[in-house]
Order: C-alpha cells, then structure tokens, then sequence
C-alpha cells in the first residue's frame, strides 16, 4: 500500500536560517518553495522507527529527529569541520554503520548515517 515517504514537514522559529543551514551544511538545494525533493539513491534505505516517550537515544523534548544517509561519513565531517559545524555527538560505529549528530538552527538533532 505505501510507495515511500512522501515528505518531511515541520515549523522553525526562523525558516531564512534554517533553509540556508540545511543548503550550506548538508547541500541540500532548497527552492524558491522552501523545500527539495531528495531522489533515492538505489542503496538508500529510508527507515521509520518508533521509539518510545522515555527512550534515551533523542531528548525527549525534541518529537523528530531526521536521518540522513550519506555516502562517505568521513568527507561529511571535513566539509562540517571546514564550515565549523560543532558535532553534537562524536562519531558512533556498530553493527548498522557509522553515524554522527549535529544541530539545525532550531536545536533539533540531525543524525548522519554511513551504511
């Protein structure tokens, strides 16, 4: 029944800063509708996991949290050192891949996952 996640949608308290973070931190290429379409990449894999309200690995006042998998978890943190964006989270390995956190402009925790 379900063909693949259709979107994302939140509010920000500053939707200039965060759409210009997302497109200088993570590349992504917002339009004039503040927005992007992220085309699939044949080895992605886009997962949706519940957790529970008291479950530790996200603060429990932040609802969401995006995943975004990557190619090359290592050049992801140059490019984040070079534009001096703190890591939230030093990188993790285990069985699922290599991940790491940041923060958006709001606070929210960004998960970056290498497989």
């Amino acid at each position: 029944m379900i063909k693949g996640f259709g979107g994302v949608f939140w509010r920000t308290r500053n939707l200039e800063a965060t759409k210009k973070w997302y497109s200088d931190v993570l590349k992504l290429e917002i339009e004039d509708w503040n927005g992007t379409v992220i085309k699939p990449h044949s080895a992605n894999e886009t997962i949706l996991s519940f957790f529970t309200e008291n479950d530790n690995y996200f603060p429990a006042e932040q609802q969401v949290m995006l995943n975004f998998q990557v190619y090359n978890l290592d050049e992801v943190i140059k490019h984040l050192e070079q534009i001096e964006v703190p890591l939230a989270k030093q990188q993790e390995t285990s069985d699922y891949g290599k991940f790491i956190w940041i923060k958006d402009p709001d606070g929210r925790l960004v998960e970056l996952w290498e497989k």
